[in-house]
């Protein structure tokens, strides 16, 4: 990865969307902690740390919607 802050950040926010949308794409209708569950292991894979309110969040969503809105996690 680079050393450029702006391109890590990017990096990482790019992986939060591509958990997000693999996790609404197979766990769409699913109890909600069934959800969260799924979401901390894709960020964990993804090797970014997202704080657990925005997990519940995102779970909360896609539990109901079956889609979430990352653009407002700030992953670390």
């Amino acid at each position: 990865m680079s050393d450029n802050p702006n391109e890590v950040q990017a990096a990482k926010e790019e992986a939060v969307d591509n958990v997000v949308e693999r996790v609404e794409s197979w766990q769409e209708g699913a109890e909600e902690q069934t959800v969260a569950q799924e979401l901390r292991e894709g960020f964990d894979e993804a090797g970014v740390d997202v704080a657990e309110g925005d997990v519940d969040r995102l779970a909360e969503q896609i539990h109901e919607d079956g889609k979430a809105d990352p653009g407002s996690v700030d992953p670390s």
